[in-house]
């Protein structure tokens, strides 16, 4: 069958079979580039011994989905992807895969079918896209245009700033410009020496991007030569050291949830969540850039980028693990050349952080028995004690209406339920109400909750991956406008001041509200779906 293809014999004898997993597509900019990347792939693998395949592997766009029913297919997509790859590997029995993808959900997927698969793999990112003009104090990014529609509806900027926006914020293809998921879980798979070193903030049309690729090829006939596994990579250990890594940069949010779904397929018994808060407590975030500064992610780069940051963290990090360089990453950190100058405003040093302790925290309270999570790292300092009174609404849409209808006041709570894996369902993220608040100008005085998730380019005060989740009949599911809610990241607390009585008689009277969900894949992850705290995989 091979054969039939055009593959010779000289391919086929005492060659590694390697594929390559590609999410190319047209409709995603993070993933316009991986067509071209795919190329010096197949060249270093043929370099390298191998022979290369290719195959395909689904990508869908979280900014192009955001803010209306698209967004539900995002996060259950990861499951999708995840479960692709393991077919095609397992049937046709490849030696080993690069594993080529960008954005939120496909990289930790691809991670989550390295694990599980267990045969030699690399991850390669797309690579991040750079910074527009500057506009409203940094260079724009995707998230400009919301920020931009919030101001124009507040009367701050009219229409023709808005469509100058639209036109300049997104100048390259690549994943977006600013530390959102994408980036973070980039951050991430070099962290836990899935990828290069280096290799995760290359801009997508730098040479170094192409040079990084071709290299990938090379490497994983060089791990499938030594029968170097992922599991012998993915560990207790190397997952803490991107638990330390994440709190370091103040990455997104969503890295807890595929993190937790990266130890559950590796089968490694630990609580990520738990992790995430023990760690934080004395991990200090020496980087901050884009949603919690002006800098962006080729500033983050060239200040050093994840290589940078783990030499600053020292001996907070278990060096001795291995990597998919085939050596430690100690030794990685070692030989590692860093061609630009550093930015003491991106990255600082562990001596002098921009904070003593991790930019994620965990809390828990009698509105989040099973824990919230939140971003302190990309908010102001007095926002980390917040309280105010409840502004609930039962969907995402219904809490943008009220918004950008000018009904949110300062001082309030806005709490979108039912948003969560099963209630959703698909756990969308807020990531367009908090833009929208923040075009108003309500950013720093207001707070958003939720059991939906939050974009990594979200700033301002807010938690989500509240669990229990509504639909579970967890006590957001409980609040009613009016309902004094208090938020102390300091003491990792979140609750509402109701009496345990008036919460018996409220849940005595609770019944989730109608949802008609569409037949398909969206039903069956609503039924299969687990809670927030446990990474909302499919058990």
């Amino acid at each position: 069958m091979l054969k039939s293809m055009g593959y010779s014999d000289s391919e086929l004898e005492g060659r590694p079979l390697i594929g390559i997993a590609n999410s190319w597509s047209t409709l995603v900019a993070g993933h316009s580039n991986l067509r071209e990347l795919a190329r010096f792939v197949e060249r270093g693998i043929y370099s390298g011994g191998g022979t290369a395949v290719e195959f395909g592997v689904i990508s869908a766009c979280d900014g192009i989905a955001n803010g209306h029913e698209g967004m539900k297919y995002i996060l259950p997509s990861r499951e999708i992807i995840c479960n692709s790859i393991e077919i095609e590997a397992q049937a046709h029995k490849l030696d080993g895969l690069v594993l080529l993808g960008s954005c939120d959900k496909i990289v930790p997927a691809m991670l989550m079918a390295a694990v599980r698969l267990d045969i030699p793999c690399i991850v390669l990112g797309g690579g991040p896209m750079t910074g527009g003009d500057a506009f409203d104090g940094r260079k724009m990014d995707a998230t400009s245009n919301d920020e931009a529609l919030g101001m124009l509806k507040a009367g701050r900027i009219d229409e023709e700033t808005v469509l100058k926006v639209e036109n300049v914020s997104c100048p390259t293809c690549g994943s977006c410009a600013f530390l959102g998921t994408a980036n973070t879980m980039g951050c991430v798979t070099e962290a836990l020496g899935m990828s290069l070193t280096g290799s995760a903030l290359v801009p997508a049309v730098w040479t170094k991007r192409r040079q990084i690729a071709y290299e990938s090829g090379v490497k994983i006939c060089h791990l499938v030569q030594r029968d170097l596994r992922p599991r012998a990579i993915v560990t207790r250990e190397s997952i803490r050291n991107a638990i330390r890594v994440t709190q370091a940069i103040s990455g997104s949010t969503n890295a807890v949830l595929h993190l937790s779904a990266i130890a559950h397929e590796a089968e490694l018994d630990m609580e990520v969540v738990e992790e995430f808060g023990r760690l934080g407590a004395d991990t200090p975030q020496v980087a901050k850039v884009n949603p919690a500064a002006k800098w962006d992610m080729e500033d983050f780069h060239r200040a050093g980028g994840v290589p940078k940051v783990m030499l600053e963290l020292g001996d907070l990090l278990d060096t001795s693990v291995l990597t998919c360089m085939g050596a430690t990453l100690a030794e990685n950190l070692k030989n590692y050349r860093f061609l630009h100058e550093p930015n003491p405003e991106v990255i600082k040093t562990r001596d002098s952080p921009f904070s003593p302790t991790g930019g994620i925290a965990v809390l828990r309270g009698n509105l989040a028995p099973d824990t919230g999570i939140t971003k302190p790292g990309a908010f102001a300092p007095h926002l980390r004690v917040f309280s105010g009174p409840a502004r609930v609404f039962d969907c995402e849409e219904d809490a943008n209406e009220a918004i950008l209808a000018g009904k949110i006041q300062s001082g309030d709570v806005v709490v979108i339920r039912y948003e969560g894996p099963k209630g959703g369902p698909g756990m969308r993220e807020m990531y367009r109400a908090m833009k929208y608040l923040y075009g108003r100008g309500l950013g720093e005085t207001t707070a958003l909750i939720t059991d939906g998730r939050f974009s990594g380019t979200n700033n301002g005060c807010f938690v989500g991956h509240i669990s229990p989740e509504a639909a579970d009949g967890g006590p957001i599911a409980l609040v009613e406008d009016g309902d004094l809610i208090q938020i102390d990241v300091p003491a990792g607390s979140i609750s509402f001041a109701v009496s345990e009585e008036e919460l018996r008689r409220r849940r005595e009277h609770w019944t989730p509200p109608s949802k008609e969900i569409p037949r398909g894949y969206l039903r069956v992850y609503a039924r299969l779906a687990s809670s927030a705290d446990k990474g909302a995989v499919i058990l």
